[in-house]
């Protein structure tokens, strides 16, 4: 048995079986039924896997767990319409997609994790956080300790690295990092498949972010007086000015603001409610561009 981020994975033939772990002070257990398909080095390494029949609201497999769970409690619980229509989107889209991979881009918090996994188990994809890629190619538990140890620009280079073995990839899903953005050669990788930008207001990323803390976002957790939203939102805006006009170069834009019309907050979107709106957007973009 190892242990990794409060939790306890317990291998068995199948692969895993049940993870135990503690998550507001409550003890929660919850059995694992992950089917690890396409025979490729991701799967033999244990970072590609697929959702299926498990809550994602008690459990991800991620090393981001806590954040992923934390983001989950802030949106609302999915409804049978959702998975209905996000199901019917699916099938219109995936024979359009030809099985290309996506890439979803977009600022820290954005949400790319928790609705590239719902989007991944809706198109019969496998799903893949490069983070997580980055990290095990480096031989780390976290992308915190590579720029403790090694620095950003270390980071950066293998995280391009771990693209280009991606970029090999069909039929898989990836949650990128929000600096991905800012090399070009990044890009060239990306676009042998589609890319995807969730475009989330700065004021509900640095909501989100808050709440949880920085402790796992290098560039954010920085010790400063005042409080923890304003400074995350000051950090957010110099990164935005950075990079805002490098996530433009997205095939589909999502804009959560737009998609929340009509609601009082865009943390009260669902992760279904988003992946139904990139594949009609995938679907647009596609028909629009003739990639059929």
């Amino acid at each position: 048995m190892r242990m990794e981020t409060g939790i306890a994975f317990m291998p068995q033939a199948s692969g895993l079986s049940f993870g135990f772990g503690k998550i507001g002070g409550e003890k929660w257990s919850v059995p694992l039924k992950f089917s690890f398909h396409r025979n490729s080095e991701f799967k033999k390494i244990g970072l590609l896997y697929r959702r299926s029949n498990v809550d994602l609201k008690g459990f991800s497999l991620c090393k981001k767990t806590e954040e992923v769970v934390s983001e989950l409690q802030q949106t609302n619980k999915q409804t049978g319409d959702e998975d209905l229509a996000l199901k019917r989107e699916a099938e219109i889209v995936a024979p359009y997609l030809s099985g290309q991979g996506i890439y979803l881009v977009g600022m820290m918090g954005s949400g790319k994790t928790t609705v590239g996994k719902i989007l991944s188990e809706a198109l019969d994809y496998s799903f893949l956080d490069s983070d997580e890629l980055v990290e095990h190619n480096v031989g780390v538990s976290s992308v915190a300790q590579i720029f403790d140890e090694h620095g950003e620009e270390f980071f950066r280079i293998n995280e391009t690295k771990a693209l280009k073995q991606l970029s090999t990839e069909k039929r898989l899903v990836v949650a990128t990092g929000g600096g991905i953005v800012t090399k070009p050669i990044n890009w060239k990788y990306m676009k042998k498949g589609l890319s995807v930008w969730l475009d989330v207001p700065l004021d509900s990323l640095a909501r989100r972010i808050a709440a949880v803390g920085t402790a796992s976002r290098p560039l954010l957790h920085k010790e400063a007086a005042g409080d923890a939203y304003t400074l995350v939102f000051n950090e957010l805006t110099a990164l935005y000015e950075e990079r805002g006009e490098n996530y433009k170069n997205a095939d589909v834009r999502v804009a959560l603001e737009n998609l929340a019309t009509g609601k009082q907050d865009v943390n009260s979107l669902t992760p279904e409610a988003i992946a139904i709106e990139i594949l009609t957007k995938i679907k647009d973009f596609l028909l629009t561009n003739q990639f059929v």
